[in-house]
């Protein structure tokens, strides 16, 4: 299905999350900055009823428009000391290899995200550890044993800052009036 911008100024996605309209958006963007918004504060932000809003969010999760509900945890709190971006270069770029990596990668304790990159590089992996000493095992064990690995490289995460904002490209076409540009 194509998607279309309707006179109701709402914007039709994927058959997968239904229609989103501006309300919906609106949702999402006060749940990013808080998932733990009561549901009463989360109406109210937004401009509606608190029964229209819990019937809102439950659509949007039973959609798959929203994923989850998380929390930030202090890396320090759970014995992180270091983070690090490992690149993976595999052997080939074969759909198997490419599978049995992620597969692998993402079962290990240590690792917060794998993404599949395209360049020089075929995975990017982010990896929490205690210390330099379990960052060289995890490099040594669980990355250049693997018989799809080339050659990885390793770089640490001094300092990081996640933004809780998303930009809404749906949502800047329906201000604009004009298609949806996905």
């Amino acid at each position: 299905m194509s998607p279309s911008v309707k006179k109701s100024n709402t914007i039709q996605c994927m058959a997968k999350t239904g229609t989103l309209d501006r309300t919906d958006f609106d949702i999402i963007a006060a749940l990013r900055k808080n998932a733990r918004l009561p549901n009463n504060k989360l109406a109210q932000k937004v401009g509606i009823a608190p029964s229209t809003c819990l019937e809102r969010v439950r659509r949007l999760v039973a959609t798959g428009a929203l994923k989850g509900f998380y929390a930030e945890v202090d890396p320090d709190t759970v014995g992180i000391g270091l983070q690090a971006m490992i690149t993976v270069q595999l052997r080939r770029h074969s759909r198997d290899l490419v599978e049995s990596f992620r597969s692998h990668a993402i079962t290990l304790t240590e690792v917060l995200a794998v993404y599949h990159v395209a360049g020089s590089n075929d995975f990017l992996v982010h990896a929490a550890v205690r210390d330099a000493d379990h960052l060289r095992d995890l490099a040594m064990d669980a990355f250049t044993t693997r018989p799809e690995v080339s050659r990885i490289e390793t770089n640490l995460i001094f300092e990081y800052r996640r933004t809780h904002e998303l930009p809404n490209y749906k949502l800047e076409a329906m201000k604009d009036g004009g298609e949806d540009p996905s």
